[in-house]
């Protein structure tokens, strides 16, 4: 008895350390997407081929996770069931799961299929072009992605459970440990010119006297032929073409 008097007069000093109220529907569309907050438990019967659209909000240093469970009827199924989890932004930008089986299939003999999508950390600013999650409305879109024409229609039971753990929230707002200069390291000055090098008076000769002769090759002998035929060509040419004196 005098737990429960306890109890009652806690819930009275705070009505927030009530239950959290369980959520019994979903939206058909992001207008008409169903509000939850973390920790928040939902519970919804729908059947296969609806797409269920909730809403949650986010704060910059969060990284929500979404954990489902779906119950698939135990009779009355034809095919395997591939199901999907997606979130996207206020803007309705696709945000990528970096945790979880985001589109698992069930087997036709399995009576459940669980889902799950961790999000990146939101931050609290990003570049004009960057897809980064930021602070605002995020909506979770649930839906069977590919099944028998025949298994449309049956009834199914969808648990849905969201937490929002803080991340690093250091990482959102850091610093450089120091400033991103080039690491230049100059060679050692020398106070005394080097000596020269060297060289051979049979060499400096050589060099001398023969520096303007050019190293015959393959392709000097290519480029003379080809100027003597070129020059052949042309005087046959000529006098073929000329006109002959009568």
């Amino acid at each position: 008895m005098q737990q429960l008097v306890l109890a009652a007069a806690l819930l009275l000093a705070d009505p927030s350390a009530g239950p959290t109220p369980l959520v019994s529907t979903a939206g058909t569309s992001y207008l008409t997407a169903v509000s939850i907050a973390a920790d928040q438990p939902v519970k919804v019967s729908a059947v296969t081929g609806d797409y269920l659209y909730w809403q949650f909000p986010a704060t910059a240093g969060q990284r929500p996770e979404l954990a489902i469970d779906v119950k698939l009827p135990a009779q009355g199924r034809t095919g395997d069931h591939a199901w999907t989890v997606e979130v996207f932004d206020g803007l309705r930008r696709r945000q990528a799961c970096v945790g979880g089986e985001q589109s698992p299939v069930a087997e036709t003999s399995a009576t459940s299929v669980t889902l799950g999508c961790r999000l990146r950390q939101v931050r609290s600013w990003a570049e004009p072009w960057d897809g980064d999650p930021l602070p605002g409305t995020y909506y979770v879109r649930l839906s069977s992605t590919d099944l028998p024409e025949k298994d449309l229609g049956l009834p199914v039971e969808v648990s849905l459970r969201l937490a929002a753990p803080t991340g690093d929230t250091g990482a959102d707002q850091g610093s450089l440990a120091a400033p991103l200069v080039a690491d230049n390291r100059p060679g050692k000055v020398l106070t005394t010119p080097p000596a020269p090098v060297a060289s051979s008076s049979a060499d400096d000769e050589s060099s001398l006297s023969f520096d303007w002769i050019p190293d015959f090759s393959s392709r000097w002998i290519w480029t003379a032929s080809g100027g003597v035929l070129a020059a052949l060509a042309g005087l046959i040419g000529f006098s073929w073409t000329r006109r002959r004196r009568v």
